[in-house]
C-alpha cells in the first residue's frame, strides 16, 4: 500500500501481523527442524522473514509503528549476535528510508498548506522524495532565490494514524517482545505516545531548529540548517549535503567513525547546555558526517549535521545538576553519597531499601566509558551489559528491578541510552569524559576545586612578587640615581642598559 492507511481496523490488522506472523514463523521453522533440517539454519531463516516483515508492515504503516521500529534499531546493538543480525539490516533501513507518498498527495498536501500558487515559491521542485521518516517525507527543491532547501511534508492522517498506532502497539508490547529481547517495549512506547502532540506541531520544531542554528552558527564541529519556511504541516530548511551516519556505520573508516561519534557526544550534552533543549530523537537518519572541502582529512576539520527537530526535552537550565554529581562520586567510589543522591531524587523509593555498595557495583561497568581518557564503544561492551543486567539469577537483575526512574529523567534516559546505542554500532573511540566536564553541570566539580586549590597556591608567589616588587621599586630609584652620574661620564647608552640589568636582576 502505497498510501497512508488511516483506518483503524486496518491498522490494526497490520500490526497484528507482527507477533502473528512471528508466531506462524516459529511453527514453521519447528515443522523444518522435524524435517531434518539443521536448526541453526531453519533459525536463520525464521529470523530473516520476521525482520523482512517487520521492515514491510512498520515502514507502510509509517505512523507510530515506523517510529517505534526508528526507536528499537538503534538497540539492536545489545543483541546477541546470532539474534541481532537478521534484524540489523531491515531496522537500519527505517533509519533512512520507507515507502514514499504518492505524487498526487504531496502535490495536494502542499497546495493545502502553501496555496494553489506554491509552485511559485520553488525554482525547481522534486517529485521523487529524498527521504521518508514516521510522519513526513522530504523532498530536495531549490527556493526562489536559489537556495538548495529540503521540504518536509507531513503526510496526511499522521496525527491520527500515530496515535492509533501507539495505543494498538502497547497491546502488543509483551508479544513482540522477541522481536528485540531484553528491550523493554512497553514503556517506551508510553513515551513515543507522550512525545506525539509536539512532534506533529511543526511552528514547535521550527523554532527548535532556529534556536540551534543561531547557537551553532559559528561553531567549528556542528552544523545545524537554517529554517527558510514553515507553514501549517510544511517545513522547508535549508539543504544539507553529508554522508548519512547509517553509512558511516556500514561502510565507514575508523577515522569517520571516531569523529561521527565523538561529536554525537558533544552534541549530546552541548545541545541542552547551550540551548537549554534536549535532541531526543539520536538515531542514526538524523545526522550526517560533513567532510566539506576536505574529504581525506584531517578529521578535525569534520562536521556534524543535525537534521529533525521535532522531539524535544525542555530543559532550561541543561541537564540536571544532580546527574553530573552523581556520575562524579560514582567515579570517585562515594557509595553513601550516591545513594543519598539517587533516593532524594526519586530513582530509590522511599519503600525500598538498597545496599549502597551494591548499588555502586552496579552502578560502575556502565559507567566505564566516563572512567578513562578514551573509551571504544563497540556492540560487545553493550552485549555484556545488557546480558548482566538482564541475567534473572544474578542479584544484579534483582537490584535493577528495584531501581525506579523518575518521570522527569524518561526522556534523557532514553536518549543516553539511544545514544550509546549509536556509538556501539560506530565502533567509536570517544574521549567521552572531555564531553561530560566541559557541559554537564556538577560533573567536573573536583576538577574546579583542583582548580581552585591550584589559583591559592598561586596567589601566595603572586603576594611575595609584589614584595619584590616594591623592593625592585626602591632598588631602581637607587639606580636610577646612579645613572645619572654614569649618563654624565659614559653617555646615553649605559642608561639605557642600567634598567635592562635591574629588571634581569629582579626576574
Amino acid at each position: 500500500m502505497s498510501d497512508l492507511p488511516r483506518k483503524a481496523i486496518t491498522r490494526t490488522a497490520k500490526l497484528a501481523a507482527l507477533p502473528l506472523g512471528f508466531a506462524g514463523r516459529a511453527t514453521w521453522g519447528l515443522g523444518k527442524r522435524i524435517g531434518g533440517r539443521p536448526a541453526e539454519i531453519v533459525a536463520r531463516e525464521v529470523q530473516q522473514r520476521t525482520a523482512e516483515q517487520m521492515f514491510k508492515v512498520l515502514g507502510e504503516l509509517k505512523g507510530g509503528a515506523m517510529k517505534l521500529g526508528q526507536a528499537m534499531s538503534v538497540f539492536e546493538s545489545a543483541l546477541p549476535e546470532e539474534i541481532a543480525r537478521p534484524y540489523r539490516a531491515a531496522l537500519t533501513k527505517l533509519q533512512e528510508a520507507a515507502p514514499p507518498m504518492p505524487t498526487r498527495t504531496v502535490h495536494t498536501a502542499l497546495e493545502q498548506r502553501l496555496g494553489p500558487e506554491w509552485r511559485e515559491l520553488f525554482a525547481e521542485f522534486d517529485d521523487k522524495p529524498a527521504a521518508a521518516a514516521s510522519i513526513g517525507q522530504v523532498h530536495r527543491a531549490v527556493w526562489h532565490d536559489g537556495r538548495a532547501v529540503a521540504v518536509k511534508v507531513q503526510y496526511p492522517g499522521a496525527g491520527e494514524a500515530l496515535l492509533s498506532d501507539l495505543n494498538q502497539l502497547s497491546r502488543f508490547a509483551r508479544v513482540l517482545g522477541p522481536l528485540v529481547p531484553g528491550l523493554d517495549i512497553k514503556p517506551l512506547i508510553a513515551e513515543l505516545r507522550d512525545r506525539v502532540s509536539e512532534e506533529l506541531d511543526y511552528e514547535l520544531e521550527a523554532e527548535a531548529q532556529r534556536i540551534h542554528a543561531e547557537e551553532y552558527a559559528d561553531d567549528p564541529d556542528v552544523l545545524v540548517p537554517q529554517v527558510v519556511h514553515h507553514g501549517d504541516q510544511v517545513l522547508i530548511t535549508e539543504w544539507m549535503e553529508g554522508i548519512p551516519l547509517s553509512e558511516v556505520i556500514a561502510d565507514g573508516t575508523p577515522e569517520q567513525r571516531d569523529r561521527a561519534g565523538q561529536l554525537l557526544a558533544r552534541f549530546l550534552f552541548s545541545g541542552a547546555f547551550r540551548t537549554g533543549l534536549l535532541h531526543a530523537d539520536p538515531h542514526p537518519g538524523n545526522f550526517r558526517l560533513l567532510t566539506g572541502d576536505a574529504p581525506e582529512g584531517p578529521a578535525e576539520k569534520w562536521k556534524l549535521g543535525v537534521l529533525d527537530f521535532g522531539s524535544m526535552d525542555r530543559l532550561p537550565e541543561g541537564l540536571p545538576e544532580p546527574i553530573g554529581i552523581a556520575l562524579r562520586m560514582a567515579l570517585e567510589g562515594d557509595a553513601q553519597g550516591v545513594y543519598e543522591l539517587l533516593r532524594g531524587e526519586g530513582f530509590v523509593k522511599p519503600t525500598i531499601e538498597l545496599d549502597p555498595d551494591a548499588l555502586l557495583d552496579f552502578l560502575l561497568p556502565m559507567l566505564e566509558p566516563a572512567q578513562v581518557d578514551e573509551f571504544t564503544f563497540d556492540r560487545q561492551w553493550l552485549r555484556r551489559q545488557a546480558a548482566r543486567v538482564a541475567d534473572r539469577r544474578s542479584p544484579v537483575y534483582e537490584l535493577g528491578n528495584q531501581l525506579n526512574l523518575p518521570p522527569s529523567y524518561l526522556l534523557i534516559h532514553r536518549v543516553c541510552l539511544s545514544t550509546i546505542g549509536v556509538l556501539c554500532q560506530l565502533g567509536a573511540e570517544v574521549r567521552l569524559r572531555n564531553e561530560l566536564e566541559d557541559w554537564v553541570p556538577g560533573f567536573a566539580e573536583r576538577y574546579e576545586d583542583e582548580a581552585e586549590e591550584a589559583d591559592e597556591a598561586e596567589e601566595a608567589p603572586e603576594a611575595e612578587t609584589e614584595a619584590d616588587a616594591e623592593g625592585t621599586e626602591e632598588a631602581d630609584g637607587a639606580d636610577g640615581a646612579a645613572a645619572e652620574v654614569v649618563e654624565g661620564v659614559e653617555g646615553v647608552e649605559a642608561v639605557k642598559k642600567a634598567p635592562e640589568k635591574t629588571a634581569e636582576a629582579s626576574a
